[in-house]
Parts: C-alpha cells; structure tokens; sequence
C-alpha cells in the first residue's frame, strides 16, 4: 500500500495522521477480552479520514482503492469483539461528521451513520413522538452505523427480537470499494448481505430504521435472594402478552453489591437484581403481577424516585454495561454471551451454575427469537488462563448452550462459525481487491478454514 500517495490524494479532506490521536480512532472495546487485549493491543492505522457526506466517503474509496491501501470504517468504537480494530493497518474511515437525520416518517426515521443512537432518540421522540425499537446499552455513545454493523440486539429486543429479524431495518445504503464505488441501497432479504458485516463489504452512508409509538419509560430495580426466582419472575414477565417492557434483565449475586457502586445500602452480597424499563401504561398491571412472587422487593422506579443519587436508567445495568461496570472494579473479569432457547431454558442456566459455581456470575437478556421467549447469557467470567476459558466454552457448548465467542475477532468465530455465502459474495463483487476491514472474514481468507483453532489474520501488522 502507498499511504503516501493516498494521503495526498485526500489532503483536500479532512485527514488526521497525529499519531495519538490516529491510535485513539483504532481502538474499539476490544480489551473487554483479555485474549483480543493480547492480541489487538498493538493494532494501529496509519491516518485518519473524516468524511462529511456521501461524495467524500466516495473520493476516500477511490483513492484508497487506487493505492491499495486498507480501509477500516467506524463509528464511537463500543464494540467488543474487535470489529472496528484496523488489523493490517491503514485508513480509518470515521463517520463522526455524517450524523444528520435525513427524515422522520411515521414508523421510520433515516439518519447518517454516524448520528449518536441516545440523539437519534431524542430528534425522534421531541420532532414526532415516536422512538427506536431497539437499541444498545452503550446508546449515548454508541452511533446507529456501528449499532447496523457490529451489533446483533439489545434494549428493545425483549419485545422486538433480534436485529437481524426481519422488519428491524428497512434499508442500508452502502459504497463499495471498486475502482469507481458504486451506490447500492438494500432492503427485505437483501439487507442480510451488509449487516452486521462489521463493515467487511460495504461503507454505510445511510440507514433507514422502523420505530415505535414512544414512552416515558418506568426504570425498574427488584431485588431477590433467590436467584432461581429472579429469572422466572423475569421470565414471567416478558411473557406477559398485556404488559409492555423494553427491558427484562437479571443479575445474579453478587453483581449488584459489588459492582453497581449507586446499589451500596439497598442490595446486599446475596441479592440478585432484576432491571426492567416498563411502559407507564403497563405498571398497575406490572404491580399486580409482582405481588404475587412474596420474595421479590421493589427497591427502585424511576418515577418514584428516593435515592439520594440516581442510578441513571435501568438499560446502562443490562447487556455489556453490566460487563463494563465489573471491569471497573475487577479487570480480572471478562466475559461470554451465550444463547438459552427451549421450554428448559432456566434448566440449562441451573446446570451451568451448578457445574461451574462462583467461577461465573450469571447476567440473563430476555429477548424474543422468531416468537419464543429465550435468554441470552453474557455471563461473567473470573479470568484465569486463555486455555481455560477455552475449556469454559467447550463444556457450556457440550452441555447444549451455543456461545458466540467474544474472544474472536473475525465474524465467523463470533458468530455460528459457519460461512455466511450471502456476504461472501456481496464482498467479491463490492470489494475485489479485499481492502475493506480485511482480517475479519476468514472465508474471503481461508475457505477451507475448519474452525478447530482460533483464527490469525495472516496480515496483522506485528
């Protein structure tokens, strides 16, 4: 690659090549992971170009295309399976400037990648009274570009399913990266051949996404010294077809006592924590329905507030804000995210903690998947070696629970581990040269990779 020649061919542009700052716009949350943290730490672009619109992500295409030099598109950088990390060095393409919303419309709003998902949020709920399906935990800082790419549910899933489903994103506009980039538009079935690609064929320049009638949402804190009952009752409650939540998380003890500092003096070492969001029409049912499990002790709704300090919205103690907030206090600690289906979903739990004990700390994501209630697990994990977190992994895959593995950084090996023909494809006719985010996709690398290894980019700077 010639990063000369590509500099000076963009230095009309906005471009940054301070070294700090140019390592600073490389790193995601990636350290999440102690074996990606080994692995990534040293991983840095070479410069930095921040477009302003559509035409300039263009001219960033071609020019780097013309030199051969590789680019790695990102938003905020809150992912953390290393999705946004410029393994073989390069541009970095971040979208900070494009984060307009383009329009809203009842049921859909399109923005810009790189809008931030909490103002995106707020433009939708103050211009029309309507707000995102679904969105993550890192929302304030998280952009809807990387939420598309890198991101697979969240806030909003409980009732709305996976981001991959079908109706949870209308249209994705991309640029290929050829000669002379294309602009392509994708929707219905199509859209599964650019999201969640961790930008491995396609740079994102609009997005158009469904939303919802919004609310004043009621955050709410139980605790219970049964952690058993806490997942049922949280179970229980995302079944219920009458109330409407957003937000149906379960944290076993000791989680909150230890790691959520603005729970000190109202949960003790025993208590387990359930984090709901519940629609203000939903909670004299909702009340109802708690009464009727005697263990279970309301200690915090957002609209009876009494604490001395807010602990802020119940959404920022679920998915991977319960792992950041434990990697505050103890950087030992990482994570996995595991999938709970079947009628004995809570079995398969039960027998994991049966057969690991305090070496995890279970966190449960209630989330619908094709009209069935199931769990995701992004359990805690006290690290020790990386060959025993291997260990972990395979035992909970014996015992009928798929992981997908945050310790990999490819898209196969985080995900099913399986070959994902419809983006493969996408990539050899928008991306012939394999210059966007390379490393990422091992069947553009190796298509006879077996997966009885974990994957090492052949081309990672050293």
């Amino acid at each position: 690659m010639d990063i000369a020649a590509a500099k000076t061919a963009l230095k009309h542009l906005e471009i940054d090549d301070n070294p700090a700052a140019v390592r600073a716009k490389s790193r995601d949350f990636f350290w999440y992971s102690p074996v990606l943290k080994d692995r990534l730490e040293h991983v840095s672009a070479d410069f930095v170009a921040m477009p302003r619109n559509q035409d300039e992500v263009i001219q960033i295409l071609r020019a780097c295309h013309a030199h051969d030099v590789p680019v790695t598109v990102r938003g905020s950088g809150t992912g953390n399976y290393g999705q946004a990390m410029p393994l073989a060095g390069g541009c970095i393409l971040h979208m900070q400037n494009m984060a307009e919303v383009v329009g809203i419309a009842p049921g859909r709003v399109t923005a810009q990648p790189g809008i931030i998902i909490r103002e995106l949020d707020r433009i939708t709920r103050e211009e029309s009274r309507q707000e995102l399906r679904m969105m993550p935990s890192t929302a304030g800082t998280a952009t809807i570009g990387g939420f598309v790419c890198g991101g697979s549910g969240g806030v909003g899933s409980v009732r709305w399913g996976f981001l991959r489903d079908y109706g949870n994103i209308l249209r994705i506009r991309v640029a290929t990266m050829e000669a002379e980039p294309r602009i392509l538009d994708f929707t219905g079935a199509d859209l599964a051949r650019v999201s969640h690609a961790y930008g491995t064929n396609g740079v994102v320049t609009e997005i158009e996404m469904p939303l919802a009638p919004a609310y004043d949402w009621v955050h709410i804190f139980l605790s219970l010294p049964d952690f058993t009952r806490a997942a049922r009752l949280a179970q229980d409650l995302a079944l219920q077809d009458g109330l409407l939540l957003k937000l149906a998380t379960v944290c076993e003890a000791p989680t909150a006592a230890r790691y959520f500092q603005r729970f000190r003096g109202y949960v003790t070492d025993q208590d387990s924590v359930v984090a709901l969001m519940v629609a203000p029409h939903s909670m004299d049912g909702f009340l109802s329905f708690l009464a009727q499990e005697p263990m279970a002790r309301l200690i915090y709704r957002s609209d009876a507030n009494d604490w001395p300090r807010d602990p802020g919205p119940a959404y920022e103690y679920g998915w991977n804000h319960t792992t950041l907030r434990a990697i505050k206090v103890d950087p030992a600690i990482t994570y996995l995210q595991v999938r709970y289906a079947g009628p004995d979903l809570l079995d398969k739990v039960a027998a994991i903690r049966a057969r690991f004990g305090d070496e995890l700390i279970q966190h449960l994501e209630f989330l619908r998947e094709n009209g069935v209630m199931t769990a995701a697990g992004l359990t805690l994990v006290h690290y020790t070696t990386e060959a025993r977190l291997d260990e972990i992994i395979r035992i909970h895959e014996d015992m009928g629970c798929m992981v997908f593995n945050p310790h990999r950084y490819t898209l196969e090996e985080g995900g099913r581990q399986t070959v994902d023909d419809r983006q493969l494809e996408f990539k050899r006719q928008a991306d012939p040269k394999g210059l966007l985010n390379p490393g990422k996709m091992i069947a553009w690398d190796r298509p006879d990779w077996d997966y009885s290894r974990a994957y090492d980019y052949a081309g990672m700077r050293r």
